[in-house]
């Protein structure tokens, strides 16, 4: 079983990515929100892989963090949603705000997926929102930018989403404002609250 790859990066597109390893080309297929924390072309890349065997294939899905892999492999584990509908989930929702949006039972959220439909987003929300915790939220950048800045964020930022929900916004509607919004040191959550309320208004 392969856990992950480590090697350089040498090509890449939305899709997937081309990572040389030893001489050998592996094709591993990611997620939108991967692609966007890709190092440049020629930057060495380790990636953790879910490896799927199929009949007439071997697929590797690869991850920067092992947070977004344990996400990954439970939407597979969802009914109705295999390796393609996972990646087009968590193309258009970091781990994160699928946390958000199943905790608060938002399957509109999900269903704006490619190829996910209600009755699988709402079956996504009732078969993990036992297995997914609010307090694992932020976990995937501090995995990708090991940064003295971050345990600041991190309770700033959940501090606000604590508020935000409080005032009626759905969880994955305050992710998404909060996630958008930067931290500076002397930046505390009254600012946080209401830059992310100012731009509430343009969603």
């Amino acid at each position: 079983m392969i856990q992950y790859i480590r090697g350089t990066l040498a090509d890449m597109d939305e899709e997937s990515v081309i990572i040389d390893h030893q001489g050998i080309g592996f094709q591993v297929y990611i997620s939108g929100q991967t692609f966007e924390y890709l190092p440049a072309v020629g930057s060495e890349i380790k990636m953790y892989i879910y490896f799927q065997v199929k009949e007439d294939a071997f697929c590797l899905y690869g991850f920067l963090t092992k947070d977004d892999l344990r996400i990954f492999k439970l939407l597979i584990g969802v009914n109705g949603v295999g390796p393609k509908g996972a990646l087009a989930i968590l193309s258009v929702l970091s781990a994160d705000n699928l946390r958000f949006a199943v905790i608060a039972d938002d399957a509109k959220a999900i269903s704006k997926a490619p190829g996910i439909g209600a009755k699988t987003a709402q079956r996504i929300v009732l078969e993990l929102k036992d297995k997914l915790k609010l307090e694992d939220a932020f976990h995937t950048q501090e995995e990708l930018v090991k940064n003295p800045q971050i345990e600041l964020e991190k309770g700033v930022r959940q501090e606000a989403l604590l508020a935000l929900t409080a005032l009626g916004y759905s969880a994955s509607e305050a992710s998404q404002v909060l996630s958008g919004i930067e931290i500076a040191p002397e930046t505390d959550v009254e600012d946080v609250l209401k830059l992310a309320l100012r731009n509430m208004a343009f969603m």
